[in-house]
This record gives structure tokens, C-alpha cells and sequence, in this order.
């Protein structure tokens, strides 16, 4: 945590996760993804059936870790640094336990677009991997299943004219404003396991000054799907209509995870990499921490979830080597 790590910079606390797995006798290879950029991949043998996995980025801004006696606090304790600290220590009890057939893959980017999963997916391990156990702030809970996420822009066009003179112009921020309003006001799809769509307006910009009608404006709207992405699109289109267009930045449609006896379960909100990981087989979902603190100023995890997450790694392996 004391290394700083936002999207893009990664490259550093990279560095220092192959140089501590390797000092514990780890195969590593840094999988690079862009040009100071790299995945951190290991394992103990060339079959790692079942890999532990989550992501090495935070948002901003970095803050310096701290603790007290029951919290570690600091960007990334609970996303995803505890994940990776309590992952680690799993990996190392289960090898302990004369378990080798596992592995590890931290990837970068995770919080902006998920190149470094992207990545992943094509490394030749994935082919002989069987379960990913991903790494997510989840209270310690197996996440049967997670929302998708779909990010757009909505932009309006409209032509500038003095402010004086408002007939002789056409306003793209009215335009815009009219639209969002259509969007506050329309039901999407629900789903009876997943629960509601929700549509977050993010951003809002346009216009040039205060003294002209605004030529240009522009909205962010990130969607929590529930559904496939299509019905969603085909609402959303329907009321932009003529009035602006719709340009798609990415989109994750929901994933079922695999559920597993003997642990506490529930759906989660939020996307991860999983659905860029299709290739390293079933994919799980479990960590340490509250996504409620994650991304906050006031991040932090409880030391006690830490060590029941490397409990609940370690039982959760077993039980897929074990054939659950």
C-alpha cells in the first residue's frame, strides 16, 4: 500500500510483488499491457487449476497507509491490496499443505477499463485453469453472481448565438437536459436474481461561456445492468431519438458465479474483471472489506477479515481441488 499504484502507474508496486513471490519461490512473468505497465502472473507448477486473482490499481487520489489496533486504513486496504495480502498468505498455507496446483494473476487497470484483464485472457495459462477465485471487497461473502456495467455518452449538438439573443441560436445544453430527464424518468429492466437497473449520470459538461447559447453539451452515464445490454440500448436510443447521439465507451453484461455449500452468499452490485477472464475458467468471487468504503477517503479493512479471508481462500481451494 505504501507504493502508489492509480491506474497507469502500476508499474512499481509490479515490480515488488514478482520480487517478493519470487524470493518465496514462485514462477513469475510480468505480462506486459502496455509500455510501463505489467500483469503479474505466478504459479508453482505449469497447471494451475485453480488461480487466485484480482487487480493491483486504485482510484485516486494515493493515500498513505495507517492502522490502529482492529483497521488498516489507506488506499487500496479493502480494494484490493488486503485482497492480494490475504491471497498471498492462502497461496502460501495451501503450498504448506503440499497444495500446488494453484496460481496467482494480479492485473492492471482494473478500475478504468480493464486492459490488463483483457490481456490475461489471452496468456496460455488460462487454457489449463479450471476456477479463478477473483478478489473483490465482498465482506468475506462468495458473490453468486455481479452486475454488469455499461458506460456511455450522451452528446447533444446544438449552434451558438448570443445569450441576448436566444431565438437565434439552439441550445445543445437544454437538449441535453431534456433528455436526462426522459432517462430519470423511464423503468428499465429488472431482474429477479440481479434486482434493479440503476442508471448513474456522472458527468455533465458543455457550452463555452455564460454569455453564449451553447453549441455543444455531453453526459457520462454509467448503467448497472441486470440484464443483457441490448434492451437497455434500444430504451436508451429510443429517447435520444433525433435529439443527440449515443456514443458506447464499454459495457460488461452481468455474470452468474459459481456457488459453492458452506459459505455465506449473496449478489453483488458492481463490476470486476471477471467477464474480461473468460478464459480462465470458473469464475468465483470473495474478499475481505466493504465496497461501502472502497473508492472513499476513509477506506479501510478490518484486520480480522483479512485473516478469515485467508481462512475462507484456503477452504474455498480445497474445496474446488476436492471437486466441491
Amino acid at each position: 500500500m505504501s507504493i502508489p499504484s492509480v491506474s497507469g502507474d502500476e508499474e512499481a508496486v509490479g515490480f515488488f510483488l514478482r520480487d517478493y513471490l519470487e524470493s518465496l519461490g514462485w514462477t513469475v512473468e510480468l505480462q506486459p499491457v502496455s509500455e510501463n505497465q505489467n500483469n503479474v502472473i505466478a504459479y508453482l507448477n505449469d497447471r494451475p487449476r485453480v488461480v487466485l486473482s484480482t487487480h493491483l490499481d486504485t482510484v485516486p487520489p494515493f493515500i498513505a497507509p495507517s492502522e490502529d489496533d482492529e483497521k488498516i486504513y489507506g488506499r487500496g486496504s479493502c480494494d484490493a491490496k488486503g485482497i492480494i495480502a490475504a491471497q498471498i498468505t492462502a497461496a502460501e498455507e495451501l503450498r504448506k499443505q503440499g497444495i500446488t496446483d494453484i496460481g496467482l494473476l494480479y492485473t492492471v487497470e482494473e478500475e478504468r477499463s480493464s486492459t490488463g484483464a483483457r490481456a490475461a485472457n489471452r496468456h496460455p495459462l488460462a487454457a489449463r485453469c479450471e476456477f479463478l477465485v477473483n478478489g473483490e471487497p465482498t465482506d468475506n461473502d462468495l458473490a453468486t453472481g455481479s452486475k454488469g456495467t455499461f458506460r456511455l455518452n450522451i452528446l447533444t449538438e446544438g449552434k451558438a448565438a448570443h445569450s441576448a439573443y436566444p431565438e437565434e441560436g439552439e441550445s445543445a445544453v437544454e437538449k441535453l437536459l431534456d433528455i436526462l430527464r426522459d432517462v430519470r424518468a423511464t423503468e428499465f429492466p429488472n431482474d429477479d436474481f440481479f434486482g434493479a437497473t440503476t442508471v448513474n449520470i456522472g458527468t455533465i459538461e458543455g457550452g463555452v461561456a455564460l454569455n453564449v447559447i451553447p453549441p455543444r453539451a455531453a453526459a457520462g452515464l454509467a448503467v448497472r445492468l441486470t440484464t443483457p445490454r441490448a434492451p437497455v440500448e434500444a430504451a436508451l436510443e429510443e429517447i435520444v431519438g433525433n435529439r443527440g447521439r449515443i456514443e458506447v465507451l464499454s459495457c460488461s453484461e452481468p455474470v452468474r458465479m459459481l456457488a459453492v455449500e458452506g459459505f455465506r452468499q449473496k449478489a453483488v452490485r458492481f463490476t470486476t474483471d471477471i467477464p474480461y477472464l473468460t478464459n480462465w475458467g470458473q469464475p468465483l468471487l470473495l474478499g475481505p472489506g466493504s465496497i461501502l468504503v472502497a473508492h472513499t477517503k476513509d477506506e479501510f479493512v478490518l484486520k480480522k477479515d483479512l485473516e478469515e479471508a485467508v481462512e475462507l481462500y484456503v477452504n474455498l481451494v480445497k474445496n474446488l481441488l476436492n471437486g466441491i
